[in-house]
């Protein structure tokens, strides 16, 4: 389930380009929240699922602020002058932080050969997406890394929620708890944001609402829940590398003879860690 997620997540950063030459980024942001909270609502509606417990509310507000809000904000803020390649080193640096969190939120005690690869295989990836960037660093890099910490406190909590309830009513109840924002945020920016309805632009909005946004993240926290949050974030060591792909395929972008390699060193560093005890 968790590799499902990651699929789903490795289209986000194309998709959002897309997206983008259609909306603004205000837009494109506010809009596919919303989007997704009336898919996410409408299944809550029709399963006819109560609310969840006074105690889950504030881990539901940690993941609408990490992986509703502000992951997406962030990123296609970035994404304005970034390539995705360059974008992609947030998700290279995502497993480890996510890691990081989980052990410092819900006690997570993962292994020193875990540790090792986890570390490892962020190096790679790393140097990987930013040769491809050419080296240079971007004014986008503070929108990156702040993306990167919020998103990892999201997928945390998330992850711990979903031990509790099924990993689509966390995010399910998550976009709906945003409604409140986000309707506003998106009849405001619509009004004074250009609006081109091209069939990239919508297509990017709709699969960045729902495969993206509802989709992606209810395998993925399902994922979490069922071996852990560390070792499930380490299966998103292969997504910038799914994401280069992309970016040749719908973008245009060029990669290097490096990524065969870089992938395989990935996939080794992954085996790892799905192999380590933690």
């Amino acid at each position: 389930m968790a590799a499902l997620g990651v699929v789903a997540f490795s289209l986000t950063f194309p998709a959002t380009a897309w997206g983008l030459e259609g909306f603004g980024p205000w837009s494109l942001v506010a809009v596919r929240s919303v989007l997704a909270a009336i898919v996410a609502g409408g299944c809550l509606l029709a399963l006819r699922v109560p609310p969840p417990g006074r105690r889950h509310w504030a881990g539901l507000a940690v993941v609408a602020a990490g992986v509703v809000l502000g992951f997406p904000m962030l990123t296609t803020l970035a994404l304005e002058t970034s390539t995705t390649a360059h974008a992609a080193v947030v998700v290279g640096l995502l497993p480890l932080t996510t890691a990081l969190f989980s052990a410092l939120r819900v006690g997570t005690r993962p292994s020193r050969t875990f540790w090792a690869a986890a570390f490892a295989g962020a190096a790679v990836v790393i140097a990987f997406t930013v040769q491809q960037s050419g080296g240079a660093l971007s004014s986008a890099d503070a929108y990156l890394f702040g993306a990167l910490l919020i998103c990892a406190a999201g997928y945390t909590e998330g992850g711990r929620l979903a031990r509790v309830m099924p990993g689509w009513q966390v995010i399910g109840w998550a976009l709906v708890l945003c409604l409140p924002l986000t309707v506003p945020v998106a009849a405001v920016a619509l009004s004074h944001e250009p609006v081109e309805l091209t069939a990239r632009g919508v297509t990017g909005l709709l699969w960045v609402a729902v495969g993206s946004q509802f989709l992606g993240l209810v395998v993925w926290y399902r994922g979490m829940a069922a071996v852990g949050i560390p070792k499930a974030s380490q299966l998103q060591l292969a997504q910038p590398l799914l994401t280069l792909v992309w970016s040749v395929v719908l973008l245009g972008e060029h990669l290097t003879p490096a990524a065969p390699l870089t992938a395989a060193a990935v996939l080794v560093c992954i085996a790892v860690t799905q192999r380590a005890r933690g």
